[in-house]
């Protein structure tokens, strides 16, 4: 007994040594680009990949990376985190491209890279299936974090992440499904497939609405900003352990639950300073996960098993890139002629070159029986395709925004937004000046400091009126910004009813529709 605890705790202490070795590697290099100036051109994502690459060449191990490592641990707080920050406004007015895109674009990549695999490869069909499941779910973590950096249009960051999110829970339902069918568990038949989506996609969508709702509704009833912050990471793992258990996608789940917290329950449950405090807590978690993922994705390469595949790699990336240029374009001209909401030909490249493979991805590769035959070849040209994405398409994005004129106006709008706030800022302590007269303070002293603010005032407002000249779309973005913050304070308002009892249910916004026509005349 004293032998088997001394065992114990040998494996804790060691286990802990080798987190605190990845975490402190993962942040360490996190943090290169705010040192060194030439490291900002490649998103961090991707310098942990380089960097997880050398330790792998120089045969360093930190963790060995295991599906439920990332199924279990790493995958909902990353899934919710991207739920909790997407705006159900931007999400419902591009819900058919995104729908399209995550289920047929899916059924596209699955069936395209397989035949391929099958056809060109020669290898069977259930490891073909296999492999084209396995890399049907995008990941496109470090395109996004690009994106918001650049200042690209919030349409196309809503577009991929929202692609993304649904994406995922179809990619995990099809892998278990050819799964079962290569074990001979389950029959291949129209009826008792669309039956099983079905009921993986309901429980996930009614559990996971129950939970956020739920969480929701609790949280109007006390002001705990430490307690409501914990209760959003319970509903993370919560939710998705309780599906899974239950035969739903937890996948499905997290996102439903995320969406719900983040839209709804963030505005009846939680006043501004708390949103805040929840928000930057989840920004700092998904941040502090990726840094592990991407930097063991790299470690856990074997270059001589990429060799030894090198081959079906190819064929792979060939037929993964062609039929994700396919289902792109040809669902995004289905949409427009649903819609009637155009999805710019550059915007679909973007789509197209930025479908990322990444953690999702490796965990359906690494949790292939090893009772199915081939299985290292299989998880061997997964890593590979993924390496390939991350590496090539995730370095050349941001030169394809260059040539397609996608690149926002980030750095103009952050120098706009800090003359802003100085402007405020200097008002406020202006306003301060003049109103507060208690005695002892020199009335020639008092005169010096309001001379001196209304002078920068002056030169602020010059600054100001100058950027707007040159650059028009600042208008844009200044009445953009105003109306989002009348908006918050009616929503805010709103909450307060509820939360004090003096309202039953949250109010619809009437700016919206007021403010919309404004906009559109």
């Amino acid at each position: 007994m004293v032998l088997e605890s001394a065992i114990a705790e040998e494996v804790i202490t060691n286990n802990l040594k080798q987190f605190l070795l990845v975490l402190s590697v993962s942040l360490g290099v996190a943090t290169l680009p705010q040192i060194f100036t030439w490291f900002r051109h490649i998103p961090y994502t991707l310098l942990l990949v380089i960097v997880g690459l050398g330790l792998a060449f120089v045969d360093v191990r930190l963790v060995t990376l295991s599906p439920e490592l990332i199924l279990f641990i790493f995958l909902p707080p990353l899934l919710f985190e991207a739920a909790w920050n997407l705006k159900w406004a931007e999400l419902k007015r591009d819900l058919v491209p995104i729908c399209l895109y995550a289920v047929f674009g899916v059924l596209i990549a699955i069936a395209g890279v397989a035949i391929a695999l099958n056809q060109v490869v020669g290898i069977s069909l259930t490891t073909a299936l296999l492999i084209a499941a396995s890399l049907s779910a995008t990941d496109p973590v470090s395109v996004t974090a690009l994106f918001r950096e650049l200042g690209v249009d919030s349409r196309l960051v809503t577009l991929m992440e929202g692609e993304s999110l649904f994406n995922d829970g179809m990619a995990v339902v099809a892998f278990s499904f050819l799964v079962a069918l290569s074990l001979g568990t389950v029959e291949l038949e129209f009826q008792p497939i669309l039956l099983q989506l079905f009921t993986v996609v309901g429980i996930g969508v009614a559990v996971g609405a129950f939970i956020g709702f739920g969480i929701s509704y609790l949280t109007q009833r006390f002001d705990l900003p430490l307690v409501e912050q914990s209760l959003t990471l319970v509903s993370a793992y919560g939710t998705y352990l309780i599906i899974e258990d239950l035969g739903g996608s937890g996948v499905i789940g997290v996102v439903t639950t995320g969406l719900i917290l983040g839209n709804f329950g963030s505005r009846i449950g939680m006043n501004p300073r708390t949103r805040i405090i929840v928000s930057e807590f989840w920004e700092f978690l998904a941040f502090f996960v990726n840094s592990i993922v991407f930097l063991l994705i790299g470690d856990q390469i074997r270059f001589a098993s990429l060799g030894e595949n090198l081959q079906i790699i190819m064929v792979t990336v060939a037929a993964m890139i062609l039929m994700r240029a396919v289902g792109i374009y040809i669902l995004s001209k289905l949409s427009t002629s649903i819609t009637k909401s155009e999805i710019s030909l550059p915007e679909q490249t973007i789509l197209w070159w930025g479908g990322l493979r990444g953690s999702v991805s490796i965990a359906l590769a690494l949790s292939v029986s090893t009772t199915l035959p081939e299985q290292e070849k299989i998880i061997a040209t997964v890593f590979g395709v993924v390496l390939f994405t991350l590496l090539v398409q995730g370095l050349t994005i941001k030169p394809l925004l260059e040539k397609l004129n996608l690149l926002g106006d980030a750095p103009l709008r952050e120098q706009y937004l800090e003359f802003v706030a100085r402007h405020v800022a200097l008002e406020r302590v202006l306003e301060h000046l003049q109103s507060d007269q208690r005695p002892g303070i020199d009335p020639e002293f008092r005169r010096y400091q309001e001379t001196l603010i209304k002078g920068e005032l002056v030169d602020l407002r010059m600054e100001i009126d100058k950027l707007q000249g040159e650059y028009p779309n600042l208008q844009s973005f200044t009445t953009e910004q105003f109306r989002g913050e009348l908006l918050a304070i009616e929503a805010d308002t709103y909450a307060e009813f509820v939360k004090s009892g003096r309202l039953n249910k949250e109010l619809a916004s009437m700016l919206e529709d007021v403010l919309q026509d404004n906009k559109s005349q």
